[in-house]
């Protein structure tokens, strides 16, 4: 895709849409993601809802097993529509890692 094609489909999207966007771009450039943490000794060093022990890997692997945004939510009731939505955007920009921890852990 070039990037004239990509403004294009960028100028198409919703005011709210944008801005998802520009969060993206920006936590991208920056390697902070809002919502997600990475700790050292704290779920293995994993991508993880801040503030918890929620991994965003568990969360992605839910999802692929069936369970809905609402079923986790009513599942993990300490985290909100906010944090699946930055563990959906770490997880598509960090599809490489969050498919690894899945490999490590089924493994485990």
């Amino acid at each position: 895709m070039t990037l004239k094609e990509l403004e294009q489909q960028l100028l198409a999207l919703t005011p709210g849409e944008k801005v998802q966007a520009i969060q993206l771009l920006a936590q991208s450039l920056g390697g902070y993601w809002q919502g997600i943490e990475k700790t050292p000794r704290v779920c293995g060093g994993d991508a993880r809802i801040a503030n918890t022990r929620i991994p965003v890997w568990v969360l992605v692997e839910a999802h692929r097993l069936g369970y809905s945004d609402a079923d986790l939510l009513k599942s993990y009731p300490t985290i909100t529509a906010t944090d699946l939505a930055n563990a959906w955007g770490y997880a598509e920009a960090h599809s490489d890692e969050i498919e690894l921890a899945i490999e490590q852990n089924q493994v485990a």
